[in-house]
């Protein structure tokens, strides 16, 4: 009895957070264009339209072109921070640490608007889709780090020097021992880090060029009613590769756990 209020309120809010996107499958494949109960009849003709319309299809092309970017990109660069973070020593580094993960904590808007005057008015650059990669990377990264910083924390510093003591360079050693070691941390960096980017909105919607993302052409549907059930159609495709991904990464990270022989304490799922 003394778990049933936060049982109650587990509960609750699962409803609160989950509900609305538990309505998007219903209204996508319901014969209407007015999205209220009751439902008017069962239809895909939405999806349909969906994959007909040529600029939803080229603004979801660049949407998955800049998250695959962003994914290595950050991946690499939090592969890199996270192997200094966890396995190298050098004055200030938990300051640079720090430093590098202050993305997290940074409302998106000022970001945003902080790097379109620097493009722009500084740089002077156009706003095209490697502005947006740049704005991403910078994002996703803390993100990759925080991954990977758990997947070289389990490892044993030891098992990279034995591979140098016995004739592999410092190079090798990390390509041939250490890599495949963290490879399910890398695979769920990427991951995580390409669903980010291709849900993300804020900052696409001040850096993207004449191409828009997604996001950004969605935001743009909202305006035209008799569009909206296109966008749900579209919303449950984007749900179900969300969780799809989830799962992968949640599956890579307990197969890294098991590998390394450490007892699961939660994750994802």
């Amino acid at each position: 009895m003394k778990g049933a209020p936060l049982r109650v309120y587990a509960i609750l809010y699962l409803l609160f957070l989950y509900a609305p996107i538990a309505l998007l499958p219903l209204f996508a494949f319901n014969d209407a264009t007015i999205i209220a109960f009751p439902l008017a009849g069962f239809t895909t003709h939405w999806f349909t339209d969906l994959a007909a319309n040529t600029a939803l299809r080229q603004a979801v092309g660049n949407s998955l072109f800049i998250a695959a970017m962003t994914a290595i990109f950050a991946t690499l660069l939090g592969l890199c921070a996270a192997r200094a973070g966890a396995m190298a020593r050098f004055p200030g580094k938990g300051g640079i640490i720090g430093f590098v993960m202050l993305p997290l904590v940074l409302p998106e808007i000022i970001v945003a608007v902080s790097l379109l005057i620097m493009l722009r008015q500084v740089l002077g650059l156009n706003l095209n889709n490697w502005t947006v990669i740049s704005a991403h990377v910078l994002i996703c990264t803390p993100f990759s780090i925080a991954i990977l910083n758990g997947a070289f924390q389990n490892l044993d510093p030891s098992i990279e020097g034995a591979a140098m003591d016995l004739g592999e360079s410092r190079f090798s050693a990390f390509r041939l021992v250490t890599l495949p070691l963290v490879m399910p941390g890398i695979v769920s960096s990427m991951l995580i880090a390409f669903t980010i980017s291709l849900d993300e909105f804020i900052i696409a919607f001040f850096l993207t060029g004449a191409n828009p993302t997604m996001p950004v052409y969605i935001w743009g549907l909202l305006r035209f009613p008799a569009q909206l059930p296109v966008v749900m159609a579209l919303g449950t495709i984007l749900v179900a590769l969300s969780i799809a991904l989830l799962v992968i990464a949640e599956f890579f990270r307990r197969r890294g756990l098991a590998r390394a022989g450490i007892k699961d304490q939660g994750g994802f799922l």
